[in-house]
This record gives structure tokens, sequence and C-alpha cells, in this order.
């Protein structure tokens, strides 16, 4: 594991992905602290922070797009099968060197506050929990990244992809107050997540009956569950995308909270797709 691990992060802080990665996010965080609390003189650092966290939806798909696809298309994928090592292994290899590179600039602004400090007064427990929660959500973007890296042979593709669903992410408070809180908008909403969960299982085991047996089955027991008590679906198409709104979790560390709960879902999200990525490395495998 190790080696696949120094592989891949000479790859990206010998080439051009990590540096320019590294180099974005801290030139544009530097932007926003001279403009928020140097020159506005503002001691809050850990609204700096959140404000930046946008610059993800532009860094992260460009550090994935090329963990798994590229890969695939160069056809260097059969190696990595070849290796006395398990495809979950390789996975988390290939995560934790994409982590690193995250590490980088979030180390480097661990500086900010403790430079700020010697202007005027600033909050270190609040700044640095921010820059936590902004790690640990960076930790769960690369994860969702690197999974869609695993659907295509196309670099361009899966950034294009990435972009999408972050920017769908970054936007998703405000979506989940355009849906109707109704038990049948609730309804079609969770049927077309169960479409999308069948177009996963399409892409990812090439098998159109097993892809339309996971949606009529999910579709089924949607459907049951609205005949039996409608009313279990009201308002809970809302409240799930609310929850999937991971950007709008820094919201409690700008206030000097400490929220667990945040970390928890960051750390979730970055476990389930680090595994659903396994798994379509393993049916790739076997297909």
């Amino acid at each position: 594991m190790s080696a696949v691990y120094k592989k891949e992060l000479r790859t990206y802080l010998n080439g051009m992905t990590g540096a320019v990665v590294v180099a974005f996010l801290l030139l544009m965080v530097g932007i926003y602290t001279i403009v928020y609390n140097l020159r506005g003189r503002y001691p809050n650092f850990e609204m700096t922070v959140a404000s930046a966290a946008f610059l993800y939806v532009l860094a992260v798909p460009v550090l994935t797009m090329r963990s798994v696809a590229e890969e695939k298309h160069a056809k260097t994928d059969q190696l990595l099968y070849s290796l006395p090592m398990s495809m979950t292994q390789i996975v988390l290899a290939k995560y934790f060197a994409m982590v690193t590179v995250l590490a980088v600039p979030c180390g480097i602004l661990c500086f900010y506050p403790l430079i700020l400090g010697s202007f005027g007064t600033v909050r270190y427990a609040t700044a640095y929990s921010m820059l936590l929660a902004f790690f640990l959500l960076g930790a769960a973007l690369i994860a969702i990244g690197l999974f869609l890296s695993s659907l295509t042979e196309s670099q361009v593709i899966a950034a294009v992809l990435t972009l999408a669903v972050l920017l769908l992410l970054n936007f998703m408070s405000g979506i989940a107050t355009l849906v109707p809180d109704t038990a049948a908008a609730s309804l079609a909403g969770f049927l077309v997540l169960a479409l999308l969960v069948g177009v996963i299982v399409r892409i990812m085991t090439k098998n159109t009956t097993a892809a339309v047996s996971v949606f009529v089955v999910l579709a089924a027991g949607l459907v049951l569950v609205y005949a039996v008590d409608s009313s279990l679906y009201a308002n809970a198409f809302p409240r799930l995308l609310a929850a999937a709104a991971l950007f709008e979790r820094l919201n409690p560390f700008q206030q000097g909270l400490f929220d667990v709960t945040a970390l928890v879902c960051y750390l979730s999200t970055a476990a389930l797709f680090v595994y659903l990525t396994v798994q379509s490395m393993e049916k790739k495998r076997w297909n």
C-alpha cells in the first residue's frame, strides 16, 4: 500500500496537478485574508475560511479527475489488479495521496491565525476548529471525486461530473427550499434518486438487467410505503437535500460552535464514497 501511496504522491507533487491545486488554494485564501482580515480589519479568520470553501468546487475536480480515469484510459489499471494487494488498499493509497496534497495548503493556513494575532485579537479555538472542518470537507469532496473518476475513462468527463456534483452540493440548501414539502413531491424525488442509483449500477456493472432490477425494487418499495402511510413522505425529500448540503455544515463553526455531527458527516461521506470506489473497481476487475 505504501508503494502505491508514494507513487501517487510523487505524481501529484512532481507534476503540475498538485502544484496547481496547492497554489490556487493558497493564492485565493490569501486574497480573501487580505481583503477581509487585513484591509477590512476583521479579526474572525473563520469567516474567511468559510467564504473560501467554494474554492473546492474548482480545485477538487482538478485534483481527482485523473485518479482512476487516467488508469483506465491508459489501461494501466490492469497492473493494479495484478498487485499483491486488495483493491481496498489500492483505493485507500490513491485517496490518502490526494488528501496529503490537500493537507499541504491546509497546514500552511494554520499559520494565518498566528500572523493575524500580531495585528489584533483572534479567536484561535474557533479559527482552528474551522480549519479542521475545512480540511475534512475537502477530504469528503475528494472521496466523491475519486468515485466519479472510477466511473469513466475520460479525465474531462470525470472533471465535469465532479464539478457538477460539487456545484449541486454547494447550492443544495437553496435547492431544498424550492422543493414542495408534500408527500407526492417527496415520492417523486425519491423515485428520481432510485433511477440515479440504477444508472450508477449500470455504469459500474455494465449489466442492464441488474440496474433495472435495482430500480424496480427500490421504486416498488417506495411506492408501497407511500400507499401504506403517505404522511411519512411529508417534507422528507427537502430534509434529505438539506442534510446533503455539506458546505452548509461549516456554518456552526463560524459562530464559534464545535459541531461534532458535521465532522462525523464529513468522515462518513468520505468512507461511503471510498467504499463505492472500491466496489466500482472490483466490478471492473470481474468484468
